[in-house]
């Protein structure tokens, strides 16, 4: 169902987390899982996010739109923060068992 193997993607070009005025953060996110479609990565999301962890969900907006689930425009995937992502892919290791 998902590809577990840890791919990085950053989503800004700072390798470190940033903290800003008004106290936001940017972090360096790391794609975890690819699924086919978007819904099956937002059940993924899910269940991270039980476990308090922060988590992005996405598809591309031309496979959305298309309501593609196969091929490079059909993926869904689930990124958390770097410092996360060991953590994150043993929970869905652990549901895929």
């Amino acid at each position: 169902m998902s590809n577990l193997n840890a791919q990085s993607l950053p989503l800004n070009d700072d390798e470190t987390a940033v903290s800003h005025p008004g106290g936001s953060t940017e972090f360096k996110w790391e794609i975890i899982a690819r699924t086919p479609g978007i819904t099956p990565a937002t059940i993924l999301a899910g269940r991270l996010k039980a476990e308090n962890i922060p988590v992005r969900v996405w598809q591309e907006g031309a496979g959305q739109a298309l309501g593609l689930t196969v091929g490079i425009l059909g993926n869904g995937n689930v990124a958390v923060p770097e410092e996360y992502a060991a953590q994150a892919l043993e929970i869905l290791e652990d549901e895929e068992e």
